[in-house]
């Protein structure tokens, strides 16, 4: 066999030697990895289910963006909750990536699951404002954005701003108020900015909502309106603990019989923070092949048999806004796939409404969407 460092080969040899050269580098005593032939290797959407293609594509490419910033914070902020919140890992990155996309978000969940506690926490994490508004069927728009108070002095009226300004708004049990109350919520989630009297009020940044319902009981409550459920960027599903994660929570706080104080939450973002990571998110790359993806996603489910109703061109931009957060989330300026297929979920399940015929079914949204996303081409 020929040496490589020969300076008397033939020049055709040094080409074709050039060509199987190890661009990574290799040993000298390294055993070769065995070839796989074109028909065993497995496919991108095979390695997109098995987890293996976000790794690959990983440590494929060196992010050109500043993204050690965003993982710093990303750390704190789960350690932080990790002192609250046993478990529920998912729910802590979608609020990230909530954060991140600059959304709205919904938690949905059974009574006791740390709803209230994971959006309190989160917000004490951001060194910001922060109100929380009960939702009950008596509250009224006014009293929510606000009212004009006479002043007896002067003989004017002027605008006293209502709960609703602030940066982070916990509203706890959405789904008790009135349909007049609701309509106070569109423009400023959508917008952000209230009008009111002929001014408008502009929300100072950040401004998001964190709202949270509980999908058993129904008395006393009203269903949310499509128009507001599409302006959540998502609704999140918490569901139990695992056995291990409640046996953790009852170690914890066998010698606590007092609420958690959340006074020692430490702030680990500010405003200017924000703002920047939000900006490096603005830049991570997205290609036109992942753009069609997204849309062919959103596109399937309103030619889909057993949906009613399916998403809007919103659904697109959330898909594309927090797959990019995602993605700036796992350390890479680029978006691929996996980070479509893993928000797509979580922004559709609340925009979707299924047939007649599909609930009597006993299919699950989620179940529905998984099938949708599964008989779309993945991009190459």
């Amino acid at each position: 066999m020929m040496e490589e460092n020969n300076d008397n080969q033939p020049e055709e040899n040094n080409e074709e030697q050039a060509q199987n050269v190890n661009p990574i580098g290799t040993d000298e005593n390294q055993i070769p990895t065995p070839e796989i032939s074109a028909e065993n290797a497995p496919s991108i959407a095979d390695k997109i289910e098995q987890g293996a293609y976000t790794s690959e594509a990983s440590a494929l490419f060196t992010p050109g963006l500043n993204l050690g910033f965003i993982n710093k914070k990303v750390s704190a902020t789960r350690e932080q909750i990790g002192n609250f919140v046993i478990g529920q890992h998912e729910m802590v990155d979608l609020l990230l990536i909530s954060i991140f996309s600059n959304g709205h978000v919904l938690l949905e969940g059974v009574p006791g699951v740390a709803k209230t506690l994971t959006a309190k926490v989160l917000a004490k994490t951001l060194s910001v404002d922060f109100s929380r508004i009960q939702f009950t069927p008596d509250l009224m728009p006014s009293d929510i954005i606000g009212t004009s108070v006479y002043n007896m002095k002067e003989g004017t009226f002027s605008f006293m701003k209502g709960p609703i300004f602030s940066n982070i708004v916990l509203i706890d049990e959405i789904n008790r108020a009135p349909a007049k109350t609701q309509a106070a919520l569109f423009e400023v989630m959508e917008e952000r900015q209230i009008s009111y009297d002929s001014n408008v009020y502009k929300m100072s940044f950040p401004f998001l909502v964190l709202a949270t319902q509980n999908p058993i009981e129904q008395e006393g409550t009203y269903n949310l309106p499509e128009a507001q459920l599409d302006r959540f960027l998502f609704k999140i599903k918490i569901d139990y603990p695992s056995l291990e994660d409640e046996q953790e929570i009852l170690k914890r706080y066998k010698n606590n019989i007092k609420s958690p104080s959340l006074d020692n939450v430490q702030s680990v973002f500010t405003a200017n923070d924000l703002q920047e990571i939000q900006n490096l998110v603005e830049k991570v790359a997205i290609e036109d092949q992942i753009l069609k993806y997204i849309a062919e996603i959103t596109n399937a489910t309103r030619n889909h048999a057993k949906l009613y109703l399916g998403g809007s061109p919103r659904a697109s931009l959330s898909m594309l806004k927090s797959a990019k957060a995602f993605a700036a989330i796992r350390g890479r300026d680029f978006v691929i796939p996996d980070d479509v297929q893993f928000v797509a979920p979580h922004v559709l399940n609340h925009r979707l409404i299924m047939t007649p015929e599909a609930e009597m079914e006993g299919m699950s949204i989620e179940e529905l969407i998984k099938e949708i996303v599964h008989e779309i081409e993945v991009p190459r």
